[in-house]
């Protein structure tokens, strides 16, 4: 890794160690395991009335709920039907209020857990303000390619912000149902 290459200071940015690795949308995804408690296969899901379009709604998992999000179309991908690998990982972000909180994501199919050292990493490339990486905590490159990695902390949190637009964010939404 040259001196250009050196990886950002802030909290956000990618750090070595484990990362459950993924695919949507024909691309490999990654976040750290660390943030990962589970992986499970597809269950029922219940619609939620006028949440944006990357929340399927809700889960129960023992007893549970927890919101669920498409990360497909979080990301602003092409929609897919579910298949045979595709699958939920469930994990638990910062809560607003503090503490944690449960939060699904739907993937296409997980692929494995690969460890990066500090040398596989690098920072989120510049897009040149054209494309939206707050998600984005870095890069890995591997043998046959770049694996994104996300910050999945940073994704839930866009989803409990409050936002410009009524009904944009899952905060808004579940303020109006109470």
């Amino acid at each position: 890794m040259t001196s250009s290459e050196t990886l950002p200071a802030d909290a956000t940015a990618a750090r070595p160690g484990k990362y459950l690795t993924f695919d949507i949308g024909g691309e490999i995804y990654g976040m750290s395991v660390l943030r990962v408690r589970e992986i499970i296969r597809l269950c029922p899901v219940t619609p939620v009335a006028n949440m944006p379009r990357h929340i399927r709604g809700v889960i129960n998992l023992r007893g549970r709920v927890i919101p669920l999000v498409d990360l497909r179309a979080r990301f602003g991908l092409p929609a897919a039907a579910d298949h045979d690998r595709t699958c939920f990982i469930v994990t638990e972000v910062a809560a607003t209020a503090g503490g944690l909180r449960p939060y699904a994501v739907v993937i296409d199919s997980v692929r494995e857990v690969a460890c990066f050292t500090a040398a596989d990493l690098v920072p989120t490339p510049d897009f040149g303000g054209a494309i939206d990486d707050r998600f984005i905590t870095g890069m890995a490159r591997t043998a046959t390619g770049v694996i994104t990695l996300i910050d999945i902390d940073s994704i839930a949190a866009a989803d409990a912000a409050p936002s410009t637009d009524p009904g944009d964010s899952l905060a808004d939404l579940l303020k109006g149902s109470s």
